[in-house]
């Protein structure tokens, strides 16, 4: 019976193999296989019995049978009894060979049996398949195949049989025509060899150690024969290779004299194959077996064939082999494995055929040739030992190589050579000569996207030489002698410079080796190495190259620690000093990064650093060679601007340090004749180091300045007729330009007391008489704007100089005017649209520090200084607008530089007169451009005006109390622009404003340091300022203004208010804002003057607000209003209640105004409310469009009304007011919100929303529903209940208020808030709410039993003594006609449990016959009042005892089952929580409820895989409340810990927990269990349908043998067939795994 059964399960699966779903077949595959663990010979038997009963089954659904079978086979080989291997074998050799045609996956299936089955059985497998292996009939094409898989799989079991398989085999050869069975038969051939080879080569292992290579090699020949001489030349190409493949291997056994005789045919005709494949890999890989082969028998034909050899094999190197192809890659592997074999036996033929390649004109050819190489040179060391010489000097012409590609191969092969000691050799030093130039290739080039993928940049080249380069120098030994000191020679050329980082490095390590090895002293021997560099000139290159220290790889710590490694070297009296300094400059380096380090910082310890040198050798002959060197290098840094100019700075500090004057004056005179004057950086080079040189040497350096103007070399390039020739104009302003400058540094380097006398009479007359040229007499000015900065910045520098010195006497500068004038002219002949040039700042920055010196500017040139400034500072267009040219960022750092000198230079004219009329003259000038009407000048010279203010208020020293008299002018300047439409304008406005009153309270007596606490509060205020707003900018300006008012002395008060009433015009409206707040504080004090003119002000009001669109005009008129409004209330109200609607923005911003004092806005919230009431909310009205139906239309004057409460209510100050009246507010508004649902707007009103909604920003919306809620917020807000409207909008209940289908659910959102955050408000809230219960409107009957409902949730109701009379509401809603009203009601009588748990036992029989009649409703018919019912009885089920519900439970529990299954989520998920909740009270009926559990047990876990959330998440609550009530340990545990809320469940995981203590528990359940799921095989629910029979496979999984018997498995079987045709596949597969488990039930 068992076996009957399980046979019936494997054909049930075996019959769904016909499905067409993949993943369904591997479960039936793996299901077979399952059962095939349980019962293999048993599974065989079946399969083997299935396939031969039905033989006409697709060979698809075989293919799964017989996998299932190999599976089986493999994993119980050692449980097989020889009858069913027999069996197994007589069927898979039967389907292997039962087509004629090749039927791949069936056939290979079949055969993957037979080798599973040789893995033990070798014997019985061939006994079998050798019948179908007939001598002189063609063999089936898969019995070769299994052959050849039972030689790989089973090597010892299967050579044994290999003589007599080949003898039958050999002449089958010549039988096969199809061109597969001739690769079938090249396949076994290569396996049998490959067998063969291994079973040699493992004799000791092997069952027959008397086996000979002699025993196979005669018909492996014969083989040969046949596939060389017949097959070889077939035209497919797959055969082809299939041959090639077998020929390889074949080759190692066939006689060594057949070998010897075949290769003169076999190598060339393995060649040709070369051409006719384009995937070569199998090509080589067999010729190099054959090559292979060849060299083992001592081959004599191999030379005959070297050259066809060596041809054919080059290209396959030359092409580059794509790393993303594998073959590829491999392919090069075996060539280069044949180039060794050959390379052993012919190095000299190889070598004269390869190095002539590398003068080829083919670049691939080159590159080719070269791996080769590199293979040699790695793989045949021996065999190339005395080729060297000859390899060394073939390579001299691959050294001149350009093609990136061509370099790299190079690398490579100089990197095997230095491995091998070829560098040693002559020639040697060229190829480090090669790889240093690589490792200088430029890294920098802008980079441009090959168009070869295959193509190199230089970079790569370069990366990989430096890479190679550092390694030879730190792991192979061998050339330490070969680089050190030889690199050395690279440092100093030029040429190199890139390659200095990784030069510095590998020096220092060779150098550091040779200090381990005792030449510490000697490092450099120069005696030995004619070429090397001197000490000073590795001295100067190296720091000069670290002055950038962080160019070429971080070069400038590479090169001090080379340089520090060098000391003894360089000098012997540096040891000490550098061994202390070079540590801290490179320590600087790296803790800096490049955007980090002060450039100035770092070439100042650089030159004190070579001063410090200079003093440790104390040698006067050692510096002269020094600067000689350094003079002599100038020219090579021709293309090298910064490292130029910091030599020249070396230079002169070189000089300095020189007692030689003779010395000094030649090196001086050379630099001027060679220095390149077009190049701005080597002006500054030449110019900084005569500054340096005359600190020590100011007699010689301005001397020989004179001396180069009067030398032959200057006037050549200064003759008459050159200043006409355009061609040398540019070179003579150079020249001169240098020189100015050059006066500049000697002035600001010299020391001050010798340079005072000669200012004037020295260094000024010689700058102006290069400035300015004569031609026939007539002084022309340069219009050269390199020639004019050079002067600017000499005559700074000279400025600077003479202030500093001030200490050595009275110095007058009596051309200070001249001086000033000249930069004045620079400064006017700028073009004033645009900031092209650094002349302006310049020149401003120099007329700063000539202004300072005596004597004083007369007043005619102090104006035409200032005004000119301003003017060409000031009134340059913004940045923004330049459109042409420069660099963005330049452009932005001069202006900024730019305004920075203006203001120093304001600064220093100021400080020549501070007093109150020096600043009225100084804003005098500046007044005009803080009042411009364009906002990049106001901004400009607001932010002059604060820092000149600051640094007045910084410098003033009163003595005496004397009358700050334009105080009030000045702050009437300043206080409209706090308020200016430019945020920087206002911030400094405020900063002008701080400073004046300061300066007010020093003139008036106090201390500089003192701090007033309302001045103080000013810079309290500048946040405000920030601020886009006008709201807050008002409030900012009238806080401004309170201090201004606190702190104007009275006698200025008047002033100040006149010129604020001039501020009203200012050409940027916003900045009046200022004097409306003074002309506000006016009107309070004057309010009764209005009294007569009130309606005309109301009309004035509303016309000049329509006029003008400003914020400080909107809260003057608001002003306004509210003083009129305290003296004549209900004139302004009526004027306002008249306005049409919609309220456009004039008359909301009136209505606001009139929230401003509490009781007045208290008496017009009451007349609003009493307004109101007075009408109806809607008319119904017939539509002709609805036809008999009719429409709510909105009845205008609560609209009115509704939208005038908005508009004061939405004024802050209108909180107090709202307070008082919030009940009466909140609960007229709520019903307004519930009697506006679905209501429209009159005609009239609905065409003036729609064109005022087309003229710019729409008004708030008029729609009376809308309205009505945005008012209900806004009360809300005002009335102190922000939390409750901001947890109502986190929720959506605005949205749901306001829609006739979600209103309720708003309204109990609102509840909630109000119990929440608004308790204390609730009493008189109901009580105004109860009389609504009553409304004729069900609008309002919804609303209030929503609004009593959700409170009864809360405690808060309990606490005020209003639960019994809210409950009583609610049960007598239970008859209310509306459906809704009836569900909100059962809803707030279930809510008690939440609001007054402590209350349910004591109304619990009327609350529970409340949800019994509930869940009983027959008006019902959509389950709305039930599904409360269920849900409410849930929550109240907590607070009941068991002897409150004994009666009713099971009636309950009866009754809600049916919900289990409901097509409603939401009853699903109700009635499911319900019955979890009465398992808390099924103590009393133990047994009873315990079977209500059971039945409802599968039913629960299954909608674990509910498709609703809310469902699974029932169900789990659920599951945890039964578990206890079951009686299985285990089970409740598991409930508790894996179906928790927050945990995700492996559903599957789970289930075969949950059987496993099903069926430890329950095991008499089994079968019930089962029957339960059968009928959730029709569910409509996909996952549900899944989950059903996958439980009844966990079930029979885990129960015990004793049980079995429960199981109807006919019936199961029969059902698990039909489901195993479920549309879906997941289904199927469940079906199929299930199948496999029934297995344990048979």
């Amino acid at each position: 019976m068992m076996e009957s059964r399980l046979k019936r399960l494997a054909t049930t699966l075996m019959d769904a193999t016909t499905d067409k779903d993949p993943l369904v077949q591997e479960q039936i595959y793996t299901a077979l296989c399952y059962l095939g663990e349980s019962e293999p010979e048993e599974i065989l038997n079946s399969c083997d019995e299935y396939l031969r009963q039905h033989d006409k089954l697709a060979y698809p659904h075989r293919v799964i049978i017989l996998k299932a079978m190999e599976t089986v086979v493999r994993n119980n080989i050692s449980l097989l009894d020889k009858n069913t291997v027999k069996v197994v074998i007589f069927l898979a050799s039967n389907e292997m060979t039962k087509s004629k045609e090749v039927i791949r996956d069936w056939q290979q299936a079949a055969s993957s049996v037979l080798v599973a089955v040789g893995q033990r059985f070798i014997n019985k497998v061939m006994e079998e398949v050798l019948t179908k292996f007939q001598p002189g009939i063609l063999p089936h094409y898969f019995v070769l195949q299994t052959f050849a898989n039972l030689s790989v799989s089973n090597v010892f079991g299967m050579v044994p049989f290999l003589n007599s398989i080949l003898g039958t085999m050999l002449p089958m050869l010549g039988m096969a025509k199809q061109d597969h069975m001739k690769a079938v038969f090249c396949y076994a051939l290569q396996h049998f060899s490959e067998s063969i080879q291994e079973y040699l080569a493992n004799l000791d292992k092997a069952p027959d150690p008397t086996v000979r290579k002699d025993t196979f090699s005669n018909e492996i020949f014969s083989a040969y024969e046949v596939l060389f001489n017949s097959w070889l030349q077939h035209r497919e190409a797959k055969l082809r290779l299939a041959v090639v493949e077998a020929l390889g291997p074949m080759s190692h056994l066939m006689p060594g004299e057949k070998l010897e005789e075949q290769l003169p045919r076999l190598i060339p005709g393995i060649l040709t194959l070369y051409k006719k494949h384009a995937e070569a890999f199998y090509i080589s890989k067999s010729l190099c077996q054959i090559l292979e082969a060849s060299v083992n028998i001592g081959s004599r034909s191999l030379d005959v064939q070297l050259d066809a050899l060596l041809a054919t094999l080059l290209p396959q190197i030359c092409v580059p082999a794509d790393p993303s192809v594998p073959l590829a890659v491999k392919n090069h592997t075996e060539v280069l494995r044949c180039f060794t074999v050959l390379a052993c036996c012919f190095p000299d033929r190889v070598l004269a055929f390869l190095l002539p390649k590398l003068e080829s004109s083919n670049e691939r050819t080159r590159v080719g040739t070269l791996l080769i190489m590199r293979q040699i040179i790695n793989s045949a060391p021996s065999q190339m030992e005395i080729k060297k010489p000859f390899i060394m000097s073939s390579m001299r012409l691959p050294l001149q190589d350009s093609n990136n590609k061509v370099k790299r191969a190079v690398v490579q092969v100089i990197s095997a050579m230095a491995h091998h000691g070829y560098l040693e050799q002559p020639g040697g030093e060229a190829m480090m000569e090669f790889l240093v130039r690589q490792c200088a290739l430029p890294s920098d080039l802008p980079k441009k996207q090959p168009l070869d993928p295959d193509d190199l940049t230089s970079d790569s080249v370069q990366s990989i030489s430096v890479n190679t380069l550092f390694l030879l120098s730190t792991t192979v030994d061998r050339m330490n002698n070969v680089l050190w000191p030889y690199l050395l020679e690279f440092l100093t050329p030029i040429q190199f410079t890139n390659a200095l980082t990784p030069l510095c490095k590998s020096l220092m390590c060779l150098a550091m080796k040779k200090q381990e090895e005792g030449e510490g002293s000697s490092l450099i021997r120069y005696d030995l190495n004619a070429n090397l560099p001197s000490p000073y000139a590795l001295t100067t290159r190296l720091l000069v190259v670290s002055s950038q220290p962080y160019a070429g790889d971080s070069r400038g710590v590479a090169a001090l620690r080379l340089l520090a490694v060098l000391h003894s070297s360089i000098h012997p009296a540096l040891d000490h000093l550098w061994s202390k300094k070079v540590p801290l400059l490179v320590e600087h380096i790296e803790e800096n990064t490049e955007k980090s380090l002060s450039q100035k910082e770092w070439e100042e310890k650089l030159l004190l650093f070579l001063q410090e040198t200079l003093v440790a050798v104390a040698d006067n002959a050692w510096s002269c060679h020094f600067v000689t060197e350094m003079c002599r290098q100038l020219g090579s840094y021709n293309g090298f601007p910064l490292e130029k100019n910091f030599l020249y700075k070396c230079i002169g500090t070189t000089l300095g340090a020189c007692t030689s004057k003779d010395l000094v004056q030649k090196q001086l005179q050379e630099l001027l004749e060679t220095a390149r004057y077009h190049e701005e950086a080597e002006r500054e080079g030449l110019a900084s180091c005569f500054g340096i040189c005359a600190i020590n040497h100011l007699e010689e350096t301005l001397a020989k300045l004179e001396e180069f103007v009067r030398s032959d070399v200057f006037k050549k390039s200064v003759g008459l007729f050159s200043i006409f020739k355009d061609r040398s104009d540019g070179d003579v302003e150079r020249i001169k330009s240098s020189l100015i400058l050059c006066y500049g540094y000697v002035a600001a380097c010299a020391p001050k007391e010798l340079l005072l006398p000669r200012v004037e009479a020295d260094i000024l007359k010689n700058i102006f008489q290069y400035f300015n040229t004569k031609v026939l007499g007539i002084k022309v000015e340069t219009k050269d704007l390199t020639l004019k900065l050079c002067l600017i910045r000499s005559i700074c520098m000279i400025s600077q100089a003479i202030y500093s010195g001030r200490s050595c006497g009275d110095f007058v500068f009596s051309r200070k005017a001249e001086l000033v004038a000249q930069m004045v002219e620079f400064i006017k002949a700028e073009p004033l649209e645009t900031l092209r040039t650094p002349v302006r700042q310049r020149a401003m920055v120099a007329c700063t520090y000539l202004v300072i010196l005596e004597p004083h500017l007369s007043d005619p040139d102090r104006t035409e200084l200032m005004d000119t400034c301003l003017a060409g500072v000031l009134a340059l267009p913004p940045l923004e607008r330049e459109e042409n040219g420069g660099d963005i960022f330049n452009r932005e750092m001069l202006y900024g530089d730019t305004i920075s000198a203006l203001k120093d230079l304001l600064k220093s004219l100021l400080q020549r007169n501070l007093t109150p009329h020096g600043l009225q003259d100084m804003f005098a000038h500046l007044g005009p451009w803080i009042k411009s009407g364009k906002e990049h000048e106001r901004q400009r010279a607001v932010e002059v005006s604060a820092a000149l203010l600051d640094f007045y208020l910084s410098k003033l020293n009163v003595s005496t109390v004397i009358p700050f008299y334009n105080l009030g002018v000045l702050i009437a300047l300043f206080s409209p622009r706090c308020s200016d439409s430019q945020p920087s304008v206002r911030q400094h406005a405020l900063d002008c404003l701080h400073s004046l009153l300061y300066i007010q309270l020093c003139y008036e007596g106090f201390a500089r340091d003192h701090r007033d606490e309302m001045v103080e509060g000013l810079k309290a205020l500048k946040k405000g300022l920030e601020e886009p707003d006008f709201t807050v900018l008002f409030h900012t300006c009238n806080n401004i203004a309170t201090v201004i008012g606190k702190r104007v002395p009275p006698d200025q008060l008047m002033s100040l208010l006149l010129a604020m009433f001039e501020g009203l015009v200012d050409p940027d409206k916003n900045c009046s804002r200022a004097a409306t707040v003074m002309i506000n504080c006016l009107l309070k004090e004057r309010g009764g003057v209005l009294q007569e003119k009130v309606p005309d002000i109301m009309s004035i009001i509303h016309s000049k607000l329509e006029e003008v669109d400003e914020e400080h005009v909107r809260k003057a008129a608001q002003q306004t209003v509210y003083i009129l409004a305290s003296q004549h209330k209900s004139v302004v109200v009526s004027s306002l209640l008249g306005t049409s609607l919609p309220f456009d923005s004039h008359t909301c911003t009136m209505w606001r105004a009139l929230a401003t004092e509490p009781t007045l806005t208290t008496q017009m919230l009451e007349q609003l409310l009493e307004k109101i009431g007075r009408d109806v909310p809607y008319k119904e009205s017939r539509s002709f469009l609805l036809g008999s139906g009719t429409e709510r239309i909105a009845t205008p004057l609560p609209l009115a009304v509704t939208s005038a409460l908005y508009e004061i209510m939405s004024a802050p100050e209108a909180g107090p007011a709202v307070l008082d009246l919030y009940p009466q507010l909140f609960v007229t508004l709520l019903l307004r919100v519930s009697s506006t649902l679905g209501v429209q707007l009159p005609k009239s009103l609905q065409s003036k929303e729609r064109r005022s909604s087309s003229h710019g920003p729409a008004p708030r919306s008029l729609h009376p529903c809308s309205c009505a809620v945005e008012t209900l917020k806004v009360m809300l807000a005002r009335g102190g209940s922000e939390e409750v409207a901001r947890a109502v909008a986190s929720a959506g209940g605005w949205d749901m208020l306001a829609s006739p289908e979600r209103h309720h659910d708003g309204v109990a959102l609102l509840a909630g808030a109000m119990a929440r955050h608004a308790g204390p408000r609730l009493p008189l809230v109901v009580k105004n709410l109860l009389p609504s219960l009553s409304s004729i409107f069900d609008s309002q009957r919804v609303t209030t039993t929503a609004f009593f409902a959700q409170l009864l949730s809360s405690n808060v109701v309990n606490d005020l003594i209003l639960l019994e009379t809210m409950m009583d509401s609610m049960t007598g809603r239970q008859k209310d006609t509306c459906t809704l009203v009836r569900m909100l009601a059962l809803r707030g009588l279930g809510n008690i449990a939440s609001g007054a748990p402590e209350k349910v036992r004591k109304h619990g029989a009327k609350l529970l016959a409340s949800m019994v009649n509930g869940m009983d409703d027959k008006d019902d018919p959509h389950n709305l009042v039930a599904l409360e019912a269920m849900s409410s009885l849930s929550k109240l089920l907590d607070h009941l005892e068991q002897r409150d519900i004994q009666s009713m439970l099971l009636h309950i529990a009866i009754r809600i089952r049916p919900f289990f299954d409901s097509e409603q989520p939401d009853l699903r998920r109700s009635s499911i929580v319900l019955f979890g909740n009465l398992t808390k009270f099924s103590e009393g009926h133990g047994e009873v409820f315990l079977e209500q559990i059971l039945n409802g047990l599968v039913t629960l876990l299954l909608h674990l895989q509910d498709p609703r959330p809310e469902v699974v998440k029932a169900c789990k609550f659920a599951l945890r409340m039964c578990g206890p009530s079951m009686g299985c340990e285990g089970l409740c545990e598991m409930f508790l810990n894996h179906l928790r809320e927050d945990r995700s469940l492996h559903y599957g995981e789970f289930m075969n927990n949950v059987c496993k203590h099903l069926m430890q528990s329950y095991p008499e359940m089994l079968n019930r269990l089962i029957s339960t799921n059968l009928f959730y095989f029709k569910s409509s629910w996909v996952d549900i349908r899944a989950a059903a029979p996958m439980f009844i496979g966990f079930l029979v999984l885990h129960v015990d043998e004793d049980h079995c018997q429960q199981v109807d498995l006919d019936p199961l079987i029969s059902a698990l067939n039909l489901l195993l045709k479920d549309p879906v596949p997941a289904v199927r597969v469940k079906v199929a795994e299930t199948l496999g488990r029934l297995v344990r039930v048979l």
